[in-house]
């Protein structure tokens, strides 16, 4: 039987201060720029501001990159244009400064963190502080059998929750949310499909790197038929995960649910995290009030975990190459936006119009003496 209460996090999550929101919007009302001349900045400002329950609003000082990795069992069918079982090279190159993700976030002057849930090589081959919390070597091939055990699942889950509770404890302010995976955006097909009631044709996308159209029908259909398998256990949201999930999947989740819990706001990257996103709405329906979409990717499920949720992104660069590059992109929009709502200058009181002096009374002439 889990210890873990997923209803518990429905009284954890609160909604960010709607009042210091309402000073927020005050306070840009006294701005020498109109209000709302600088579009959806403005909400930006706003939204950090109730996030961080602080008006003016603090800038973003301390953001990281933090990605969960894993392989996937269902790549083994020929969804993905990478081979089964590489997701660890992807891991390297990242670490090694060589992926789109490492090049921008030096640029940026922004830390990323891997984290290992699931991949498919010895644990001695990457570094401890990627390793440790690993909880198994690859996810099962979710057509034919679950991804997880009820135990890994809720380990992922609960792995997750720590990593939120690391980043918000050493004191960042904001995390840009991702993955690595081989076979992620099918195992994210499934989950959105599930979840929003579709046909597996509706939330098939091409990937990352584009696959041809025989790769795209094979995707399809194992989508498809892991969806007979994930409609019986859609009112169990771990069990739904354990089924049709994966470790990096269940790890997002419970990364997503306790950052809303801590306030850690959380930029939301490709169909992956979107997915990831939907499952946590399920259990905690304020939780997105705490995430920002960063980018749309141009992947169908993810519009449709999108809209779901009714988040809208920030940017619509098309960049499906995953690994929080797309949402990487988004961070200095929502570091100006903070910038702008806490330093513009407020307009100088008119002063007040002086009071009109009482006239003075017409003084009568004199009248003249008759000679």
């Amino acid at each position: 039987m889990s210890s873990l209460n997923l209803d518990d996090f429905s009284d954890l999550i609160e909604r960010p201060d709607g009042g210091v929101r309402r000073d927020a919007e005050a306070r840009r009302e006294r701005q020498i720029v109109p209000p709302r001349s600088l579009g959806r900045l403005d909400e930006l400002g706003e939204w950090l501001a109730a996030a961080q329950s602080a008006v003016p609003v603090r800038p973003i000082e301390r953001p990281r990159v933090v990605l969960f990795a894993g392989d996937h069992g269902i790549a083994e069918l020929g969804v993905s244009a990478h081979p089964a079982g590489s997701a660890v090279e992807l891991v390297r190159e990242v670490l090694d400064g060589g992926r789109p993700v490492s090049v921008l976030a030096r640029r940026l002057g922004v830390p990323v963190r891997v984290v290992d849930m699931a991949l498919d090589c010895d644990p001695e081959t990457l570094p401890e502080d990627v390793v440790r919390h690993r909880v198994r070597r690859g996810s099962g091939r979710i057509d034919v059998e679950d991804a997880l055990t009820a135990e890994e699942a809720e380990a992922a889950f609960r792995a997750g929750m720590a990593v939120a509770d690391e980043e918000a404890d050493s004191g960042t302010d904001l995390v840009v949310l991702g993955d690595v995976s081989v076979g992620g955006t099918t195992v994210a097909g499934v989950l959105i499909a599930a979840l929003c009631g579709t046909d597996a044709s509706v939330v098939t996308g091409r990937g990352g790197r584009a696959i041809d159209d025989l790769a795209w029908m094979r995707k399809c259909a194992a989508i498809r038929d892991a969806l007979r398998r994930a409609r019986p256990v859609l009112g169990e949201q771990l069990q739904l995960l354990a089924t049709v999930g994966g470790a990096d999947l269940a790890a997002i989740t419970g990364f997503l649910l306790q950052s809303a819990v801590r306030k850690l706001p959380v930029i939301l990257d490709g169909v992956v995290v979107a997915a990831c996103a939907l499952v946590a709405q399920r259990i905690a329906f304020r939780a997105p009030d705490w995430w920002l979409a960063g980018q749309s990717s141009g992947e169908p499920g993810q519009g449709k975990a999108l809209d779901r949720m009714a988040l809208e992104p920030l940017l619509d660069h098309g960049v499906t190459v995953g690994e929080a590059a797309g949402a990487l992109l988004a961070l200095p929009l929502v570091q100006a936006a903070a910038a702008l709502a806490a330093e513009l200058p407020e307009k100088p009181e008119e002063p007040e119009e002086p009071e009109a002096a009482d006239e003075e009374p017409e003084k009568e002439e004199p009248e003249k003496e008759e000679q």
